[in-house]
């Protein structure tokens, strides 16, 4: 069968649309496996969708006329939790007939690019979409991540430094004096990790970089170097009152430790506060799995070994 230029009904069935699938462009496909997709529950009405003549990616939902689905599209809204159709159609503009996925950056000469990841923080954060926080088991496995780096950096001062002190002399002077430049240098090392990194661009440490999460103010805002600073000094308080104020983590609504409490910040999924919120991610994941399993086998492995120890002293000891 053959269609003229003239026939709307000839062009429509000729469309071939893009769909996208978590952070790549898919298709082009007929609208006739389009509606197959969404069938099946491979696409959703949150589903961005695309096809030439459109001003920009819109949410599946947006089309249904379009597409005719109208049955299955009632069906699937009344299977959906948490409120009404949502009509937003916010999304980045296409240039010469070509729409990028949202968060793209500059925009694609083709629909078959990838889409750069738009991680971090927006101008100006979006309020009213869900934001999932950085539950305690999360937290636990980025500071995990955290310290192992920390504690690699601070084994090569403490090599520098006992080598500085011995170089100096013998003395127990020296030797005390190397302990506390150490400490000191250590301490520094640890604020200008968590200071810096928390303010940065991303709002996260290399930990919760391989997590997935990021420290941000209570709107969402990116935190300042000096809040950050703040913040850090506020960690020792929640340690020093035994703990109590990280486990406070895990049993408060926004999920926030005493020191979150005291600066005003949350630990949020990195695609909270952005434009495609439908990417956060309730779950653990396999990264945060990988390292709670990690750190439990060290610590028990370690409890172990300081009950041998325990053990070998008294037998000595008697």
């Amino acid at each position: 069968m053959t269609f003229s230029k003239d026939d709307p009904q000839g062009m429509m069935m000729m469309k071939e649309w893009y769909y996208a699938e978590g952070q790549q462009r898919q298709g082009p496909v007929a609208e006739e496996e389009l509606r197959h997709l969404f069938q099946r529950g491979q696409l959703t009405l949150d589903t961005l969708v695309w096809t030439e003549g459109m001003a920009q990616w819109a949410e599946l939902r947006t089309r249904v006329d379009e597409l005719q689905l109208q049955a299955l599209a009632t069906a699937a809204t009344a299977a959906e939790t948490g409120g009404g159709i949502d009509l937003r159609n916010d999304y980045a503009a296409i240039d010469n007939g070509t729409a990028p996925l949202p968060g793209a950056g500059p925009l694609s000469s083709s629909p078959y690019t990838a889409p750069a990841s738009s991680v971090g923080y927006a101008a100006s954060p979006l309020q009213g979409g869900t934001v999932v926080y950085a539950g305690f088991w999360k937290r636990v496995a980025a500071y995990l991540i955290d310290y192992v780096i920390l504690l690699a950096v601070s084994m090569i001062v403490s090599v520098i430094t006992a080598v500085g002190a011995l170089a100096g002399g013998s003395s127990s002077s020296a030797e005390i004096a190397g302990q506390i430049i150490g400490g000191l240098i250590g301490f520094v090392i640890g604020l200008a990790y968590y200071g810096w990194f928390h303010a940065s661009t991303g709002g996260a440490t290399p930990g919760k970089m391989a997590i997935g999460i990021k420290v941000v103010r209570s709107s969402g805002e990116r935190i300042s170097l000096a809040r950050s600073i703040g913040r850090y000094f506020a960690t020792i308080l929640s340690g020093l009152i035994l703990a109590i104020g990280y486990i406070m983590a895990a049993f408060t609504e926004r999920k926030q430790a005493l020191h979150d409490m005291l600066c005003d910040t949350v630990v949020v999924d990195k695609w909270a506060f952005t434009d495609q919120p439908h990417l956060q991610r309730q779950e653990l994941g396999t990264v945060t799995v990988v390292v709670l399993v990690i750190g439990g086998i060290g610590f028990f492995g370690l409890m172990a070994v300081l009950v041998a120890a325990v053990g070998m002293i008294a037998r000595m000891a008697g």
